[in-house]
């Protein structure tokens, strides 16, 4: 390829280049960006109410697990109580 050929791509690329961030910043390509941006917010907005659900039921799940396992250790406690006081006979 020749001087001429290498220079007319170098030009029509930086003039491509050129019009591409004209588009890029234009008023309706921001307008794009603002919406785009916007539905961004109310998703992560969504996400996060579930998230903040998940833990908290997570968090009632574990109050239960932790009450169900000192229940537990109660009846096991008055179990050996039980059966290490002395036979009445």
């Amino acid at each position: 390829m020749n001087i001429y050929g290498k220079l007319a791509l170098f030009l029509g690329g930086t003039l491509f280049g050129s019009a591409g961030f004209k588009l890029l910043g234009s008023k309706d390509a921001k307008k794009v960006y603002t919406h785009t941006t916007a539905a961004a917010l109310r998703c992560k907005d969504e996400i996060m109410k579930q998230v903040e659900l998940a833990q908290e039921n997570c968090a009632d799940i574990l109050a239960d697990a932790k009450a169900i396992n000192e229940a537990r250790a109660a009846e096991e406690e008055a179990a050996y109580i039980e059966d290490a006081a002395p036979a009445e006979g």
